[in-house]
Order: C-alpha cells, then sequence, then structure tokens
C-alpha cells in the first residue's frame, strides 16, 4: 500500500472552488483512500473498491 503522501488527491467536480470544505479521494492499490480536507493532519481510511463503487452508484442514482 502507498503512503498517503505518495497517493493523487482528488474531490469532487461539485465541491466548488471554495477550497477546504470537502472530502477529497485517492485511487489506492488495495482500496479508495478517503480524507477531510479541513485536516489533512489526521489519517485517511480506506474502502474497498467494490463497497466504493456500490457507495457512488448508490448516491448518483445508478
Amino acid at each position: 500500500m502507498s503512503t498517503t503522501e505518495d497517493l493523487d488527491w482528488f474531490k469532487s467536480s461539485y465541491s466548488g472552488s471554495e477550497g477546504d470544505n470537502c472530502i477529497e479521494v485517492a485511487l489506492d492499490v488495495e482500496a479508495v483512500r478517503v480524507r477531510d480536507s479541513k485536516d489533512l493532519g489526521r489519517d485517511s481510511f480506506a474502502v474497498a473498491s467494490g463497497a466504493w463503487a456500490a457507495f457512488t452508484a448508490h448516491v448518483s442514482g445508478s
């Protein structure tokens, strides 16, 4: 697994350009990592790829 510093973090295009009030995600070899953009010093957490796919399909209405 990569360290969180090595990952390419991104946020939703729906988050707007205001800055740091959203979650960010990064794709890891083993999972999807999630973190709070307001507090980058805190640990991220991992979500299994299949669970992330089910979650995003559900919230997007797919």
